[in-house]
C-alpha cells in the first residue's frame, strides 16, 4: 500500500512539473484561455463536490470530538504559518523579490492538505478518523480565514486585497469552493456507494481537475512574462526557502506534540495534517485573490513546497511504523531480559 502511494505522489509530481512545462512553452492564450478558463471553473466546482462526497458523517462525528489535537492543528496551521510568513517576508523581498515573497506569505496562509494528510495518516498509522475530520475542517475554515490572514500580513502591499475587494473574494471562494463541497456532503447518501466502488477513477477525476488547475494559473502567468521576471538565482533561494519552512514546522509539529503529552497515533495525524498546505485549494483560491499576471509567481512556491512536502512526508510516514515495530520489539525483549 505505502509502496503503490509512494509511486502515485511520485507520477504527480513528474505530472506538475511536465504540466508547468507545457504551460511555459506552450501556454493557453487567446479564445484557446477562455475556453480552458470555463473549463477550469468546473473542474474545480467538480473536485470538491469529490471532496464533500468522500467524507462520512460517521468520520466527522469521531474525529470532531478529540479537541485538543484538532486546537493543535489549527494553531500550527492558521497561527505558527502565517507567523512565519510574516517574518520571512521581509527577507525573501531582497532575495527572490517581492512577487515570489508574496507567494511564499499566500502558501503560509492557507489550510492543510485532505488527501494528502489522511493517506499519510493512515500509511504511518496514525489516528485516521481525527485526520479525516481535521483536514476536511481546516479547507472550509481556510476558505474563509486564508483571504483575512493575507490582508492582515501583506497589508495595501496588494490591491487586490481592498477591503471591497476582499469582501468579493470571499463570496466568490465560498461559491466556487465551499458550495460544491457541501453539496457533494450532502449528495453523499446518494454517490457514496458508488465512489468508494470507484475508487481509481475518483482519484483520477481528482488529480487531473488540479492538474488541468494548474496549467491555466500558469499559462496566464506565462503570457503576462512570469519567465522574464523569476531568474536561477531567486528559484534557488525560494527552494531553500520552502526547505527550511518546511523543516521548521515539522521538526516544531514534533516536539510540540510530545510535550503536550500526545500519543504516537496523535502525533502522526498532528504531524500530517499541521504541516502540509494545499495545493487544491491555494490554485483556486490564487486566481480569485490575484491578478491573472501575478498568479504564476504566487503559485510558484506553493507548488515547489507542494513536492518537497509530499517526498519528505512519504519518508516520514514510512518510517513511523518501523520505529513502533523498533518499539514493540525492545518492549518484548525487557521481560525476557529481566528474568535473566
Amino acid at each position: 500500500m505505502a509502496a503503490k502511494l509512494h509511486l502515485l505522489f511520485d507520477r504527480f509530481t513528474l505530472s506538475l512539473v511536465a504540466v508547468v512545462a507545457a504551460a511555459s512553452f506552450f501556454p493557453a492564450h487567446g479564445q484557446g484561455a477562455v475556453v480552458f478558463e470555463w473549463i477550469t471553473t468546473f473542474a474545480i466546482a467538480l473536485l470538491f463536490f469529490l471532496h464533500g462526497a468522500k467524507l462520512s458523517r460517521q468520520a466527522i462525528i469521531a474525529g470532531a470530538m478529540h479537541w485538543r489535537l484538532h486546537a493543535l492543528i489549527f494553531v500550527w496551521t492558521f497561527v505558527v504559518f502565517p507567523l512565519l510568513g510574516w517574518a520571512a517576508y521581509p527577507v525573501l523581498v531582497p532575495l527572490v523579490g517581492e512577487p515570489l515573497a508574496v507567494g511564499v506569505v499566500y502558501l503560509c496562509v492557507l489550510p492543510g492538505t485532505v488527501q494528502s494528510a489522511i493517506a499519510f495518516t493512515s500509511i504511518a498509522r496514525g489516528n485516521v478518523p481525527a485526520a479525516v475530520c481535521a483536514a476536511s475542517a481546516s479547507s472550509l475554515i481556510g476558505i474563509l480565514i486564508t483571504p483575512l490572514l493575507l490582508r492582515l500580513i501583506l497589508g495595501t502591499d496588494t490591491s487586490a486585497l481592498s477591503n471591497s475587494a476582499l469582501i468579493t473574494a470571499i463570496e466568490k471562494i465560498s461559491l466556487q469552493i465551499l458550495l460544491p463541497f457541501v453539496v457533494g456532503h450532502l449528495a453523499r447518501p446518494l454517490v457514496g456507494r458508488w465512489m468508494d466502488a470507484h475508487r481509481k477513477l475518483v482519484l483520477t477525476v481528482d488529480r487531473s481537475s488540479i492538474l488541468l488547475v494548474v496549467y491555466t494559473a500558469f499559462s496566464e502567468s506565462v503570457v503576462g512574462g512570469l519567465w522574464k521576471t523569476v531568474d536561477a538565482v531567486s528559484l534557488g533561494w525560494l527552494v531553500a526557502a520552502c526547505c527550511v519552512l518546511l523543516a521548521v514546522v515539522l521538526v516544531g509539529n514534533m516536539w510540540s506534540t510530545r510535550r503536550l503529552g500526545f500519543g504516537r497515533a496523535d502525533e502522526i495525524t498532528i504531524v500530517f495534517c499541521g504541516s502540509k498546505k494545499s495545493l487544491a485549494t491555494g490554485v483556486p483560491m490564487a486566481g480569485v485573490l490575484f491578478g491573472a499576471s501575478a498568479v504564476g509567481p504566487v503559485l510558484l512556491p506553493l507548488m515547489i513546497f507542494h513536492q518537497i512536502q509530499l517526498m519528505v512526508c512519504a519518508m516520514l510516514a514510512q518510517r513511523y511504523p518501523r520505529a513502533e515495530e523498533g518499539d514493540d520489539i525492545a518492549q518484548a525483549k525487557r521481560p525476557a531480559t529481566q528474568a535473566r
